[in-house]
């Protein structure tokens, strides 16, 4: 028996990367989750260099970056590495999951619900890094974002105290943030290991929604080669952005420090989380807002309940599945435009609309394989 297989640490590498019996006609869309943990990896690579140079003081932060840049051996190429590594995880995140929406990969519930756990902490570690740099958009987005918390009946206040340790956001908030955006990523590779763990275990759904458990193909070369080559391509793309457009994800009032007397015009998030931003402010009420808010990611939770007797799943075989899934998409970059414009009509009036889409297109998406199914078997 070769080492490969009877070394008890090589033979688990082996089982994933090597032997690992996968699908015979995977298409590139199934390529976003190695192309994912790719870029988890430069992430954690460059966001450990940068804490070594990183001061998480409210009087230092913002010098400390300007150091990185100007003082330290390639700094500048580090930082804009894991600034445009940030949008190119949430770019591929969306594509991750808009693939497992159409295609159904929400039958395997654990699989599924890990990813969305993944994709709920990811946000957060995401919103925890747009804070540290302490710039003017940095300060007052925390400002902003923490103060959600106050919707909260009768516990809000102490809440919004308790974040930030004081009241007000000032050092004690950038302190703990930076701790929890050094120890999140770690939280999310665990959850990866996990999420890889049970996908192996059910295995990979495929373009076509049936069983392939009879046409199945080794991982190595088949599927390695693909992905190296996907790799390649990313790694060109990743870093003709990063050295030639790095600054086009920033905004330009994060590169004045925070100054709590001056607020932005304009306060907006990362692109990332402007279409959950939109939602939050086309519903009038605060706390329905934040409730909007939230629902916009935890409404993924409910794909994957009850998905054992499915006949049907994915987007593959109906018309008004794809019709269904193709107009959430265009919603969702309407909302994500919505979210940069400013809070007045008729961009509010849009907005309002495109949430009640939002929601409606998606139970419709969930609910149209249970449909699909029950009229199958009733006729």
């Amino acid at each position: 028996m070769s080492l490969r297989k009877s070394h008890p640490l090589i033979k688990i590498v082996n089982s994933t990367l090597v032997d690992l019996p996968s699908p015979a006609n995977l298409s590139v869309n199934w390529n976003y989750g190695s192309l994912l943990g790719l870029i988890l990896i430069i992430q954690l690579v460059s966001g450990i260099i940068l804490a070594t140079r990183f001061s998480g003081h409210s009087d230092l932060s913002f010098d400390s970056v300007i150091s990185i840049y100007q003082d330290s051996n390639y700094g500048w190429l580090l930082r804009l590495v894991h600034s445009t590594g940030a949008s190119f995880f949430f770019f591929f995140i969306y594509l991750h999951i808009g693939r497992g929406l159409y295609y159904g990969s929400y039958i395997y519930p654990e699989v599924w619900n890990i990813g969305v756990v993944i994709y709920l902490i990811l946000m957060g570690t995401a919103f925890l890094g747009y804070v540290l740099p302490w710039g003017q958009m940095s300060y007052w987005a925390a400002t902003v974002i923490t103060n959600l918390l106050s919707a909260i009946p009768w516990l809000g206040s102490v809440l919004v105290e308790w974040v930030w340790g004081g009241f007000a956001v000032g050092n004690p908030t950038l302190t703990r943030f930076f701790a929890l955006h050094y120890l999140l990523p770690f939280v999310v590779t665990a959850l990866v290991i996990l999420h890889i763990f049970y996908l192996h275990l059910y295995g990979s759904s495929n373009p076509l929604g049936v069983s392939s458990n009879t046409n199945k193909v080794s991982f190595h070369y088949y599927y390695s080669v693909k992905d190296l080559y996907v790799y390649f391509v990313f790694l060109f793309v990743f870093m003709v952005f990063t050295l030639k457009y790095g600054y086009i994800f920033m905004d330009a009032e994060n590169f004045i420090p925070a100054n709590p007397l001056v607020t932005p015009t304009h306060i907006q998030p990362e692109w990332y989380f402007l279409f959950a931003y939109a939602i939050l402010r086309s519903i009038p009420n605060k706390l329905g807002g934040v409730l909007g808010l939230v629902a916009a990611v935890m409404v993924l939770f409910i794909f994957s309940i009850s998905t054992s007797k499915l006949l049907f799943t994915g987007s593959m075989y109906s018309p008004i599945a794809r019709l269904v899934f193709w107009t959430l998409f265009s919603d969702f970059l309407l909302l994500t435009w919505l979210g940069s414009c400013p809070a007045e009509s008729p961009y509010t009036e849009v907005a309002m609309f495109s949430t009640v889409a939002y929601f409606s297109l998606m139970f419709t998406l969930c609910i149209w394989p249970h449909v699909s199914t029950y009229l199958y078997l009733k006729s």
